[in-house]
């Protein structure tokens, strides 16, 4: 199972990617060495959204859909998910 997540960093920025486990990555963004470069001048990161998918192949596709949105899209589209739950 791969998940594709939304964080939003501490300057207000979102920040995308997949892994396999949201906590452990999540944790590696806002403590270890191994958060993405983008996050480590922005912490802490807040999870603001997930899905799961079940190949990292759709997973990625998903992942470049959002990036592809303007910020004002992507804003937009957490609220609604966040809503619906």
């Amino acid at each position: 199972m791969y998940y594709l997540y939304i964080l939003k960093c501490s300057d207000g920025t979102l920040y995308t990617g997949i892994t396999t486990d949201i906590k452990r990555r999540v944790g590696e963004h806002n403590g270890l060495q191994r958060g993405a470069r983008y996050t480590r001048s922005r912490r802490p990161v807040k999870l603001v959204f997930s899905k799961n998918f079940r190949t990292r192949s759709t997973a990625s596709v998903a992942e470049a859909r959002f990036k592809r949105l303007s910020r004002r899209e992507k804003i937009k589209l957490v609220k609604v998910v966040r809503m619906k739950k």
